[in-house]
């Protein structure tokens, strides 16, 4: 299977400095107005609370770049334990089912993960040039020649390969990294992952001075090796696009330093996806409010998508930036309540 990695984490490191020098009390506010564009409303907004999710301008169509951020009261610490618990996530809004991988990952953690029904249909006689599911050439052609189109348990036959197909793309990117990414060709415009990964965090040049260690894993994994960071995959169904897609996912937790300051982070790296995302990461900070005892958790959901160019993928994008925005805000409302109400009662 195409296995993908990406990157948008410029917007959110520029505003690391400001954890350095946190007697600024115009931060995070300075960030939120000048490199978020939010208005002194949205401002105020989230100050009192109320989770704020913007699309960020992209500099191509195919890229999607969605900022939010709420105010918690709460600790850091706790928000990490809950992006770490794949039951909370289970229940957030937009996933229609999770589930955390072995170590080593097997087969059987693939259980429950089923394909559309219109999925195995453009299965049986797509082409890789036009193919709505992102599948590399040899993996279009096996799903083609080994299964048995009339049998009346067709539907069960191409789950059983694709979660096949699935753990080994996931074990290929756990021995050999990026570079095991692969290639892949969707309507004639063949990609190598591993280049567009490394042109993309290229530009980020805030993540190699700020967060370090955290650069090199997501350049360097598997040789990388931290004890800040902690990584694990799960695979996910979800449904914040224009159809359910399937996605397989490296969480990356990291708990280091900026300076004498604390510094949390939380990255999830996408290694496939069944369709749209070509690259996708989502990074989320948290930031300590210097002038109460809660924090922000500031999050940029960055993704290149395919079909979102020309005429009719004007159109498309449009529903599925509104889609993103939407629920990464309805996420963040979920988040917030969820530790708020753990915080007031001491759990």
């Amino acid at each position: 299977m195409r296995r993908i990695c990406s990157f948008t984490l410029q917007i959110v490191l520029l505003l690391l400095p400001s954890v350095v020098k946190a007697e600024s009390a115009d931060e995070p506010y300075k960030f939120f107005r000048e490199f978020a564009g939010l208005n002194e409303e949205q401002i105020v907004a989230i100050r009192s609370g109320k989770p704020i999710a913007k699309v960020i301008e992209s500099p191509t169509p195919d890229e999607v770049y969605v900022f939010g951020s709420a105010y918690v009261e709460a600790t850091p610490e706790s928000y990490i334990k809950l992006a770490s618990d794949i039951d909370t996530l289970r229940k957030l809004p937009s996933y229609l089912a999770i589930q955390s991988f072995s170590d080593p990952p097997q087969l059987s953690d693939l259980e429950g993960f089923t394909l559309e029904q219109r999925d195995i249909a453009e299965l049986k006689n797509c082409k890789a040039e036009h193919c709505q599911l992102q599948l590399p050439t040899e993996a279009i052609e096996e799903f083609q020649q080994s299964i048995d189109w009339s049998a009346p348990d067709v539907a069960d036959r191409v789950n059983r390969l694709a979660q096949r197909l699935a753990l080994q793309a996931l074990t290929e990117y756990m021995k050999g990294g990026n570079t095991a990414l692969g290639a892949y060709r969707d309507k004639k415009h063949p990609a190598a992952i591993a280049d567009t990964f490394a042109s993309l965090t290229g530009r980020f040049e805030a993540l190699p001075v700020y967060l370090p260690e955290l650069n090199e894993y997501l350049l360097d994994y598997p040789k990388a090796k931290s004890e800040n960071v902690q990584a694990g995959f799960y695979w996910e169904k979800v449904n914040f696009g224009l159809k359910p897609t399937f996605r397989i996912v490296q969480k990356i937790v990291y708990r280091g330093a900026i300076g004498k300051e604390p510094a949390y982070a939380v990255a999830e790296k996408q290694i496939y996806a069944s369709h749209y995302f070509q690259t996708a990461l989502d990074l989320s900070v948290c930031i300590k409010d210097p002038q109460r005892s809660g924090f922000y958790i500031i999050t940029v959901k960055g993704s290149k998508q395919a079909g979102l160019t020309g005429l009719k993928g004007s159109i498309v994008r449009k529903v599925a930036v509104d889609k993103t925005r939407s629920s990464l805000e309805r996420v963040l409302v979920t988040i917030k309540q969820k530790l708020e109400s753990q915080h007031a009662h001491g759990d």
